[in-house]
């Protein structure tokens, strides 16, 4: 699918990998309605966009609010006259806790954002995607999806959730004009612990605050945003963004006892 002079939705524009994504998306040509919960994300994203904020509209809405993000498509063909591609980006993360220690509003939450969002975005504009002659709808799952991460449960519960999902859009999509790529970052550097309005505490806290970092090495958002990009353009079916993910994919496939064993094992002082 050619970027240039196609209309892109994309969630999370207000920060990390979905701004990333609406910056390349308008550096190779497109047009794009970026989605977000803060007003001033995405007053940041114009800005950073330059003169190629002509060709941007944004739009500030929770998409875990069903009616709100059915209103979104009206607003967006007024603006840009039709929808080519949807890329939903837009997630949280729970608190680094053992599932007894998190509360249901909690876990409410992060599926409300993570798998209820996606799917109100999905359901809402797929009917968009398939009256076009080439379409693109890409959902971000997570590393989390393949292996399960302590102090992550609920949180990679999600993005499974959003990965079969996909799968099975990817099934029942055959033959239409609309490709489907799911996406599983690893650790990626953006700040989706503020963004969640979850901090780190204790050991977390401590290992973050000597390294500079919450992880020893991440992929840049921006380098993410262009994986997930150039999906775009070849149609892909999964992109696995990062050596972590690309590992955790395999030794989830060969090994999945083992592999639940070997990230568990690595988690349990950070969780202590």
């Amino acid at each position: 699918m050619k970027i240039a002079d196609k209309v892109f939705v994309v969630t999370g524009g207000g920060n990390g990998i979905g701004r990333e994504v609406v910056l390349g998306l308008l550096n190779r040509g497109a047009r794009v309605a970026a989605v977000d919960l803060s007003e001033a994300g995405l007053a940041e994203t114009a800005t950073l966009a330059g003169a190629a904020s002509t060709r941007l509209t944004t739009h500030i809405v929770n998409i875990a609010d069903r009616p709100a993000v059915e209103k979104l498509p009206d607003e967006i063909v007024a603006a840009h006259g039709q929808v080519d591609g949807l890329v939903n980006v837009a997630g949280i993360i729970q608190r680094f806790v053992r599932v007894p220690d998190l509360g249901f509003d909690e876990i409410e939450r992060v599926m409300n954002v993570n798998f209820w969002g996606v799917v109100n975005v999905t359901k809402t504009f797929l009917p968009l995607l398939l009256a076009r002659p080439a379409a693109s709808l890409v959902n971000v799952s997570s590393m989390g999806a393949l292996v399960p991460v302590p102090g992550q449960s609920a949180y990679g519960a999600s993005k499974a959730a959003v990965k079969l999902l996909t799968e099975g859009l990817y099934a029942e999509l055959q033959g239409t004009s609309v490709a489907v790529t799911v996406v599983f970052p690893g650790g990626v550097g953006t700040n989706i612990t503020a963004n969640s309005g979850v901090g780190m505490t204790g050991k977390m806290a401590e290992m973050a605050a000597a390294s500079g970092k919450g992880a020893p090495k991440v992929t840049t958002a921006v380098d993410a945003a262009k994986q997930i990009i150039d999906a775009v353009e070849k149609g892909s079916y999964r992109v696995r963004i990062g050596g972590d993910a690309r590992l955790m994919d395999r030794l989830s496939r060969l090994m999945p006892k083992r592999a639940t064993e070997l990230i568990a094992n690595k988690m349990k002082s950070l969780l202590d």
